[in-house]
């Protein structure tokens, strides 16, 4: 399903992409060498509650999960990148941490990730890896607007994970949301320009450039959730929800000190 979403919808959404955006902002903040990933889950847990929204996590039961998902938020470490359940474990100086929330917030959803170092030290290889994946961000929203095509976006992000030498896979990418978390298009993290849906305006999408070092491929950890590199290479993951308007894109998951 493909959905447009009215005005008012628009409105909400703008509500939604902001509550993600501030409990990232603060879960970010609090992410300190000697936070348990647990901790990190019921702080999410008591923000979305205190907000009254809801999880789009917690009862989440796909085809490719063992189960429903059962907890507020995605945390990803080092060689962990995507569906990261969290865990009974404590963050160290120097791990690559990936956060990523969905929430609804009166009917709409919105979808956003961030991957940050840990404490103080900053290996240049992560630091690359985490700017790769930013800029890739930027190029897909850049490439976004009213009668561009989903294959510009995958084009542009590709194009940016690429140069940079790492390697892409499209197996997991970016999506439609809206009513719900996860909707058509899918947005695949590399392709070609001008093929796929026409955008339009009040059109939402989740757009996730992810990559790993070393490799494209991807192992399912024993929770059968966490997805980590094949190699145990580190990994990160960048991810806005934005909306079409009638001019281009505008990002929704921003936090609102950071809003114009």
């Amino acid at each position: 399903m493909i959905e447009i979403l009215t005005r008012t919808q628009l409105t909400r959404a703008k509500a939604t992409g902001a509550l993600v955006a501030d409990i990232l902002h603060t879960l970010k903040s609090r992410s300190v060498p000697g936070t348990n990933l647990l901790e990190i889950d019921r702080w999410a847990k008591e923000m979305i509650v205190e907000a009254g929204a809801q999880s789009c996590y917690v009862d989440y039961a796909p085809s490719f999960g063992r189960g429903p998902f059962g907890h507020y938020i995605c945390t990803a470490v080092n060689d962990a990148v995507l569906h990261g359940r969290p865990h009974d474990y404590t963050l160290a100086d120097g791990d690559l941490l990936t956060l990523d929330l969905a929430v609804l917030l009166d009917g709409v959803a919105a979808d956003a990730a961030i991957s940050f170092l840990v404490g103080d030290a900053k290996p240049p290889e992560s630091v690359a890896l985490i700017s790769a994946t930013e800029r890739a961000l930027a190029a897909g929203i850049a490439a976004a607007g009213p009668g561009a095509r989903i294959g510009d976006i995958s084009h542009a992000i590709g194009t940016v994970l690429s140069e940079a030498g790492y390697p892409v896979n499209t197996e997991f990418g970016g999506h439609g949301i809206g009513s719900t978390m996860h909707q058509d298009p899918h947005v695949a993290n590399r392709g070609r320009p001008g093929r796929g849906y026409t955008l339009r305006p009040g059109l939402l999408l989740a757009l996730e450039p992810w990559i790993m070092a070393d490799t494209d491929e991807l192992v399912t950890d024993q929770d059968g959730w966490t997805l980590r590199s094949a190699t145990g290479c580190r990994t990160a993951h960048s991810e806005h929800t934005i909306a079409i308007t009638d001019d281009g894109a505008e990002i929704l998951t921003l936090p609102r000190h950071a809003q114009p």
